[in-house]
């Protein structure tokens, strides 16, 4: 993540691909489902939030590091506990923490989703609303959950420049976002004029390939990946 204004780096997100050897590199869109099948994602996320924790701890500066929830996560009562715990462990600070979280995982129990959020949001950690702009329940969940922030999703964003009903739609979406008080983020911006046109729409922050590309997995959850395609 990058401040538009200064340029700054302010943070890293945690987006995981997985190299195949045939395939080249695979998005979570198409391994997350298999490795929900499974039984991995569990162990993944704990993973790759323990080893992003302590690489973060290395690095010079005090980023926010952002990582993305499942919809199991969202539903597990023990979830807030367990993050705690492995902030606990890598000395990782809670306010340097953005748990990412999508509308759709909240589907059919926003309530629960609420109270493991709020646990997580009492001790520090930020949220924030990723996706922003393809659910179905968008304004409501903005007034029934503690959201630090919106992610405005890549599908509007990369062609902001090319499609003026998307640039509006954009434009909107960060407007909305600073009415209520909440950082906004851009997400998918992979070239300099589209990171442009967003300084000009007053966006706080952007994220995508133009400033960094993505990290492997850990090489045993690979190896439990190849064993179950």
């Amino acid at each position: 993540m990058v401040r538009l204004d200064t340029g700054e780096l302010a943070g890293f997100e945690v987006l995981a691909r997985w190299p195949h050897k045939e395939r080249g590199m695979i998005s979570p869109a198409q391994f997350i489902p298999v490795a929900e099948e499974a039984g991995l994602v569990d162990a993944m996320f704990w993973a790759l939030l323990a080893q992003a924790c302590r690489k973060a701890l290395d690095a010079p500066g005090d980023f926010m590091l952002a990582v993305n929830i499942s919809p199991s996560q969202v539903r597990d009562q023990w979830f807030p506990e367990k993050v705690l715990r492995t902030l606990r462990e890598t000395g990782f600070p809670a306010q340097r923490l953005e748990i990412e979280v999508t509308e759709s995982a909240m589907i059919g129990d926003v309530q629960r989703a609420k109270t493991a959020l709020m646990s997580l949001k009492n001790q520090g950690v930020k949220i924030a609303l990723d996706d922003f702009g393809t659910g179905y329940s968008s304004l409501f969940l903005l007034r029934e959950l503690p959201i630090d922030k919106l992610k405005i999703d890549r599908s509007f964003v990369s062609t902001l420049t090319a499609d003026r009903e998307n640039a509006t739609i954009v434009g909107a979406l960060v407007g909305l976002g600073k009415a209520l008080g909440l950082t906004v983020t851009a997400e998918g911006v992979e070239d300099q004029d589209t990171a442009d046109a967003l300084a000009a729409m007053n966006c706080e922050f952007v994220q995508g390939f133009l400033y960094g590309a993505a990290i492997e997995l850990p090489s045993y959850i690979v190896r439990e990946l190849r064993k179950a395609v």
